[in-house]
């Protein structure tokens, strides 16, 4: 996979932030960005299958047991197997993406 040059114009002082938090972590500014879109774009994509997944068991779809089922995944048990709904899911990145407690 080759890589491609991205040109931005920001805000100087997102740049400063920017620059803050990538030091925290012993990065570059550069690396900082990457990581953090990667992370997004990574996001979005379990976020999407897990809408479509949502879907096809709310649709009463034939399940992985092979009997139909007519429930989405927010109703499976609270603990066990199925256990990670996907409202807890979506709580789960919102998380992720919150700025620790302390931080600019």
């Amino acid at each position: 996979m080759g890589s491609t040059v991205l040109s931005l114009r920001i805000d100087g002082e997102l740049l400063d932030r920017l620059r803050r938090r990538a030091a925290r972590r012993g990065m570059s500014v550069q690396d900082y960005v990457v990581g953090t879109l990667v992370r997004d774009d990574f996001d979005e994509r379990f976020m999407a299958a897990v809408e479509e997944t949502e879907r096809f068991y709310a649709t009463g779809a034939t399940g992985p047991t092979g009997r139909a089922s007519g429930t989405g995944l927010a109703s499976r048990p609270a603990s066990g197997a199925g256990a990670l709904a996907p409202a807890s899911v979506r709580a789960a990145v919102a998380a992720a993406h919150r700025p620790p407690e302390g931080s600019a």
